[in-house]
């Protein structure tokens, strides 16, 4: 096996990782954060609502795009990986 596919192959299964990331923070940020800085911290609901959102959508962006990077690397098969015995 070829290293560089064997390295395309650690950063799609790391790329599994940071999806649920994303959306972990995503979701937190949007269902479950509470303003606890004190009466003094100007974090608006709204802005936090709208981070969330965009990590949500990111995070959604890298799943397509990690899924698209695994069945490419996995499941497809070139004709250059065939080994020669």
């Amino acid at each position: 096996m070829n290293e560089n596919k064997l390295m395309k192959q650690v950063n799609a299964i790391f790329g599994i990782f940071m999806v649920i990331f994303y959306l972990g923070v995503g979701v937190y940020l949007i269902f479950f954060f509470k303003n606890d800085f004190g009466e003094k911290s100007d974090i608006n609901k709204a802005a936090v609502g709208l981070i969330g959102g965009t990590f949500i959508f990111y995070g959604l962006y890298r799943a397509f795009s990690t899924y698209n990077k695994i069945v490419k690397l996995f499941f497809r098969h070139d004709d250059s990986d065939e080994q020669v015995t």
